[in-house]
């Protein structure tokens, strides 16, 4: 069938046959302008290019791929990138372009984008190509001409008329074929199967390589099924044509349609996540920061008298925060140096440290994402866990985590590919592409709908205790060795207090009486076991917390003395028997006011912060647990050296868990109580100073949004502006 079209293309030509003359090829195929990597950016999106410097070997790689001529029958001709939003793939595909053409080498483009008229369609592609293509590689003008003569049906502008596949065949590949068979000096009907006899081709065009395609942002096309049928002819046409001199380079998203289609024998994939480093963006930095440094003269009046600017730590923050990301990277430097709002006097050097906190930029695109599989059952639940997870989980370990099918957590999964990494195999973790996703999902303000309440916290400690409960049983029934655990058990054990912690406020009486049984029911099995023991009473525990139950709490400290005398002086896990005991027992201090419960609770905690030196994880917890007991031994004694004790262990627990972790508003918030307690023991301007400053940053914390520490928070910061400035008037 090839072939017959090929002699049919040939016959048009040889007899003369044409197109339309009086009109030429531009205003006959009416290409999208503003389509192709000759675009003016500025005006037609993605403003993307790649920074002097940075993706260097990526671009190396793939264009070294595009020069290479095809020599063997199973050669891919088609590579494609993905990788996440932001990652910097359109400006790769840029590069690439750009290469080409400074290599003279024969290059056209369609770059997608969505919500931009034609470019988010697909019916216009093959005529900007033919269009491209005849620009670079002259011969192939007649023969363009000569299809459109035949059919001009190929030049409607919509999806009436002729297939994609078709006109893809006619107006690009077909003429390619055509041209490069003449200039083989071959007979017009020789099969394109083989190499020439004749040696390469005498086109000019092709001198320095083959002709490259480059399609950039396919994902970004609202047409799947086309985009389905384009990848479907191109297999096509290169399985009829091995050797043809033609290489097209696809990037976009990891979207199912696209994925399903590409990531197959034949073609060849790379992932643009594998070349995403700091050292690139450390780079795309150093460039903006210079440039706008030469002409904003507040910047340079404040290098003149403070030195560099952003510092060197700064800018190692702000690499770190950015994660990989030039999108996001390009977002917060024009936060940075965006011009000031009115009313404000806000210059780059006040921004930068707000910008370490923020994310702007990808909620709507987030949204806009989620919104596809919302209407899926499970959905809120999967995305919920997913954000709220201590460890990633493979997609199995998710289900069975929240008591679901595997195939559930995938339907729902397919769909968020473009920012959820979905691995294609089980043994692989589900993750996020960027931590800021995170972030809009746990900030309600910011995700609406999509929020991850804080109570799917609740759900997943319960669904953990149920998991652990399953596997211990089988273990009793069938002798099942721990090695087996499933990953959802395997989380269940190291992370199920994580859970606690974070939802044991939000713990229904219900909840808690299951919690417990849960608890009970799995202790039955292994009595001696210290970390069921340990399970149940941090159970009691909380429970204790809520309703002030003196009886659970006598059972948590019977509980986590049991637990300690099961984990002698070189246990691993003592100092976390240490640190629940002690807790347990300043907690009963803080209700009957025995002094020896507090001044145990002291040294327990004591024990366990030398059980726990930097950089052991739960350092930052111990302090704030050593610091909360000698807050309450100064309120007993009002002994200062207590006080200042805590609040250099609380310094030292805040800078461990810096923002935006998720303990640092309440690390931050104990800090402002010990300071504000110190203020009130003496007049000291720098602890002043410090305390006003961290309850500024405590109120834009999105922790107080509609919490009940905001009220407490202001009326803290109104008494401290008033010690400063000599006020005596009673805060309300």
């Amino acid at each position: 069938m090839a072939e017959d079209k090929s002699k049919h293309f040939s016959r048009i030509i040889d007899s003369g046959i044409s197109a339309n003359h009086s009109a030429g090829l531009y205003e006959l195929l009416q290409p999208i302008d503003d389509a192709s990597h000759t675009r003016d950016r500025k005006r037609s999106p993605p403003d993307s290019a790649c920074t002097r410097g940075t993706r260097v070997e990526v671009v190396k790689k793939v264009t070294a791929w595009t020069a290479d001529n095809i020599s063997a029958a199973d050669e891919p001709h088609i590579l494609w990138m993905h990788g996440y939003v932001g990652s910097g793939k359109s400006a790769v595909s840029q590069e690439v372009c750009d290469t080409s053409e400074r290599q003279d080498r024969p290059v056209a483009s369609f770059f997608f984008f969505r919500n931009a008229g034609d470019r988010s369609k697909i019916w216009r592609l093959a005529t900007t190509l033919a269009s491209q293509m005849a620009d670079m590689i002259p011969e192939t003008e007649p023969f363009v001409r000569a299809a459109v003569k035949a059919k001009p049906a190929l030049l409607r502008q919509d999806e009436a008329g002729i297939s994609l596949q078709s006109r893809m065949r006619c107006l690009v590949y077909a003429p390619f074929k055509a041209a490069v068979q003449r200039g083989t000096g071959l007979r017009a009907s020789t099969r394109l199967g083989g190499p020439s006899e004749e040696g390469s081709t005498t086109l000019a065009a092709l001198a320095r390589g083959p002709f490259l395609i480059v399609l950039d942002g396919l994902d970004e096309c609202d047409n799947k099924d086309e985009v389905q049928e384009l990848i479907d002819g191109m297999f096509t046409f290169f399985d009829d044509n091995p050797f043809i001199p033609l290489r097209v380079f696809i990037t976009s998203r990891v979207e199912q349609h696209i994925q399903s289609h590409l990531d197959v024998p034949g073609v060849r994939l790379d992932n643009l996540v594998d070349h995403c480093s700091d050292e690139d963006i450390a780079t795309f930095l150093d460039v903006l920061f210079k440039n706008e440094t030469r002409r904003n003269p507040v910047i340079r009046a404040y290098i003149s008298e403070h030195g560099e600017w952003p510092s060197p730590k700064d800018r190692q923050k702000l690499v770190k925060h950015i994660g990989g990301s030039f999108i996001f990277a390009s977002t917060v430097f024009k936060f940075i140096m965006s011009t000031a709002e009115s009313g404000s006097s806000a210059t780059p050097m006040d921004r930068l440290p707000l910008a370490l906190k923020m994310n702007p930029g990808l909620d709507g695109l987030y949204a806009q994402t989620m919104a596809r599989s919302e209407h899926l059952p499970h959905s809120p639940d999967i995305i919920s866990t997913i954000a709220l997870l201590e460890v990633p989980l493979p997609m199995s370990g998710i289900a069975e985590l929240l008591g679901i099918s595997t195939y559930e957590v995938v339907n729902v999964l397919v769909n968020l590919q473009a920012i959820i990494q979905v691995p294609g195999t089980d043994d692989i973790p589900v993750t996020l592409f960027h931590t800021s996703l995170r972030d809009f999902l746990t900030t309600q303000s910011r995700s609406g709908r999509f929020f991850a309440h804080p109570r799917q916290h609740v759900r997943l400690f319960l669904r953990c205790l149920q998991c652990e409960l399953v596997h211990r049983q089988h273990e009793v029934e069938s002798l099942t060795n721990r090695s087996q655990r499933k990953p959802a058990a395997v989380y269940a054990l190291q992370n199920s207090a994580a859970h606690l912690n974070r939802g044991s406020d939000l713990f229904e009486s219900t909840e808690f009486d299951c919690a417990i049984q849960l608890c009970r029911e799995t202790l039955g099995l292994y009595p001696d076991a210290p970390e069921l023991i340990q399970s149940l009473g941090r159970v009691t525990f909380h429970r204790a917390r809520r309703t002030g139950s003196l009886v659970d709490l006598e059972e948590t400290i019977s509980l986590n003395r049991e637990a300690l005398e099961l984990r002698p002086s070189l246990h691993p896990d003592r100092s976390l028997s240490l640190n629940n005991l002690g807790n347990a027992l300043q907690d009963r201090y803080r209700h009957t006011r025995i002094v020896a419960d507090l001044e145990e609770a002291i040294s327990l905690q004591r024990e366990a912060l030398e059980l726990r030196p930097p950089p052991h994880p739960e350092r930052s917890l111990t302090l704030n647990n050593l610091a909360s007991a000698l807050r309450d031994s100064y309120q007993c004694t009002r002994t200062v050296a207590d006080l200042e004790e805590a609040i250099s262990l609380q310094r030292e627990a805040l800078e461990l868990r810096s923002s935006p972790h998720p303990d640092h508003a309440i690390l931050l918030r104990n800090l402002t109580i010990s300071l504000h307690d110190m203020c009130e023991a003496m007049h000291t301007p720098p602890y002043l100073q410090e305390a006003i400053l961290h309850c500024e940053e405590l109120l834009t914390s999105h922790y107080l949004v509609g919490h009940e520490y905001r009220p407490e928070t202001l009326n803290r910061l109104a008494s401290l502006h008033q010690k400063r400035s000599g006020g005596t008037e009673q805060s309300h």
